[in-house]
């Protein structure tokens, strides 16, 4: 028992760093990018709280985002529920691993439950984007942005139940980075939806 726990806890290091270096560009994509589609991604990251995460999620699908605003939002949204879906697995597995404190296993039990319904959430905003046209425009729109600041919330009370002496300091620290990375992509979603939405104004 305790050598699958020992397995667990050094692996997850490991998987963690495996999901954050996913939102980072490869050298590939810097090189074969156009520079207008490039500059466009860094001006529209300009208005997140988080620009450099925004660019360097989005920066891989520069060439189908081009000069787009409304492909570069579905994209950024995109990208963050994939985010949110394999961040949720890891968590599943993690949560049924040996080795971790009731108290541990009850917090992975309720951040699973508010990110199931943050991907929910996230899913139903990218349906919404599918219809963004018309006179409709600004009705959807709002919706989208209700959408996405309910998948934020729950992505920050995940964040809420490891708070405490009580949990094991790897874990917490490792989990809180996890659901951090989805928040500040969720954040930076909404910002570029805000922005989306102005040029409709």
């Amino acid at each position: 028992m305790e050598g699958s726990s020992f397995k667990i806890f050094v692996n997850f290091p490991l998987i963690l760093l495996v999901i954050l270096s996913n939102t980072k560009p490869s050298l590939a994509s810097r090189d074969l990018t156009p520079k207008p589609n490039t500059d466009f991604i860094r001006t529209s990251c300009s208005a997140t709280i988080y620009p450099r995460l925004c660019f360097s999620s989005l920066l891989r699908h520069a060439n189908s985002i081009q000069t787009s605003p409304k492909v570069l939002t579905a994209t950024a949204l995109n990208v963050t529920l994939a985010a949110a879906k394999s961040t949720s697995a890891l968590l599943l597995n993690l949560s049924q691993s040996h080795g971790l404190k009731p108290i541990e296993i009850g917090a992975m039990k309720d951040c699973l439950e508010v990110l199931s319904d943050s991907v929910y959430e996230l899913r139903e905003s990218i349906a919404e984007m599918g219809k963004l046209e018309g006179s409709n425009f600004q009705v959807i729109m709002n919706d989208i942005q209700t959408w996405v600041s309910a998948a934020l919330t729950d992505e920050d009370t995940c964040t809420d139940g490891f708070e405490g002496k009580a949990m094991n300091g790897n874990v917490k620290n490792d989990v809180r980075k996890l659901i951090l990375n989805i928040a500040h992509m969720t954040s930076n979603v909404l910002a570029l939806i805000n922005k989306y939405a102005s040029l409709h104004d």
